[in-house]
């Protein structure tokens, strides 16, 4: 039985039934606010940056928010492989006490970003001629600025309720800034729909949007006042766009690619319970959405994809959390050469599911 299911947008369905999956028609590869499921994400990964199948008749935008922006912020790097291995590494060493607070949790996650981007290879990372980088984050608004956790809470309260409502609710609250390096904005910055700011990432700010678009309210402080951003506190960017939100296509039959933990996409982190609450069919037109089958999901430690409920499962006894996100990597280190050999047989035209 398959470990990979595959599912496509009206648009990317009707291409790869056609004539099957170019790695040359990808403009954009998204990375999704998951929290440590993105672990399962990096057998996947690390056989696109080992065999260097993105980029190679064009740049490819690299986008994501949170965990997404944190594994993207890797392929730039001069050793992307190897700085991709530092960051898994550092990511699921990472240790947590009861005495930990927001303060000292973001000197952590710090910690995690300095163990895998130098600071004098940042001019090499944005020069790249492969890759246009793009971090999505959420600058607070209001008392979803405080550090206060009594306001803090008291005010995502309130957005959760409006949100129940409206999801254009969340901008009350918080703005989309986008962090981007290239001569221009991601195509998608320029969409009708679009809401929020775009500001040029560079070597002073590019350590700060990539921490800042991990920064979880409520758990970790936020990353104040980035260097050529407006001025605020800038917290995770799933508080606005979770999974997938956009229409990232640069061209009408571009793919975009998107490696998920699951079937369910998810636009806003507050959206989690409201069922019906998806992206519409022109945001997954293009979409080729790669995720792991049941099958392999029970294969897993706990027969569950890690998550952040781990930390406090196995607060007591980090190692035994890092023996099992260890053996959930080392499964999903194959799901690459499967989605690979998927294409090379063409049995990915039988197997792709409609959105």
């Amino acid at each position: 039985m398959s470990r990979l299911r595959i599912k496509a947008g009206r648009k990317a369905y009707e291409i790869i039934k056609d004539g099957g999956f170019d790695f040359d028609a990808v403009s954009a590869y998204f990375g999704a606010a998951v929290g440590p499921r993105w672990l399962i994400a990096s057998g996947f990964d690390l056989t696109l940056l080992t065999q260097k199948l993105l980029g190679r008749s064009r740049p490819v935008h690299l986008i994501g928010s949170s965990a997404g922006a944190w594994r993207f912020a890797a392929w730039l790097q001069p050793e992307a492989l190897d700085a991709y291995r530092k960051f898994l590494h550092a990511y699921v060493h990472v240790g947590f006490t009861r005495e930990d607070t927001p303060d000292t949790i973001l000197n952590k996650f710090s910690e995690i970003i300095n163990a895998y981007i130098e600071d004098d290879a940042l001019s090499f990372a944005l020069a790249s001629k492969r890759y246009r980088f793009s971090v999505i984050t959420a600058r607070a608004r209001g008392l979803v600025a405080s550090e206060s956790p009594l306001l803090q809470k008291s005010a995502l309260l309130v957005c959760y309720l409006l949100n129940l409502i409206s999801r254009n609710a969340i901008y009350t609250f918080a703005d989309r800034v986008v962090f981007y390096n290239g001569s221009k904005p991601p195509p998608f910055c320029f969409q009708p729909g679009f809401r929020g700011h775009f500001v040029p990432i560079n070597e002073a700010n590019f350590k700060y949007a990539v921490m800042a678009s991990g920064a979880i309210p409520l758990a970790v402080a936020g990353v104040r006042n980035i260097f050529g951003a407006p001025r605020g506190v800038y917290r995770d960017g799933g508080l606005i766009d979770y999974h997938l939100t956009h229409q990232f296509a640069a061209r009408e039959n571009d793919l975009v690619l998107f490696f998920h933990h699951q079937e369910r996409i998810i636009p806003g982190w507050l959206d989690k319970k409201i069922q019906h609450r998806t992206p519409d069919e022109e945001t997954l037109a293009n979409v080729v959405m790669l995720f792991p089958s049941q099958s392999f999901i029970d294969r897993l430690p706990g027969g569950k994809v890690p998550d952040r409920d781990d930390f406090l499962t196995y607060l007591e006894n980090g190692s035994e959390r890092i023996a099992a996100w260890n053996q959930a990597v080392d499964l999903a280190a194959p799901l690459g050469e499967d989605f690979l050999e998927l294409i090379e047989s063409g049995k990915i035209r039988e197997m792709v599911e409609k959105m």
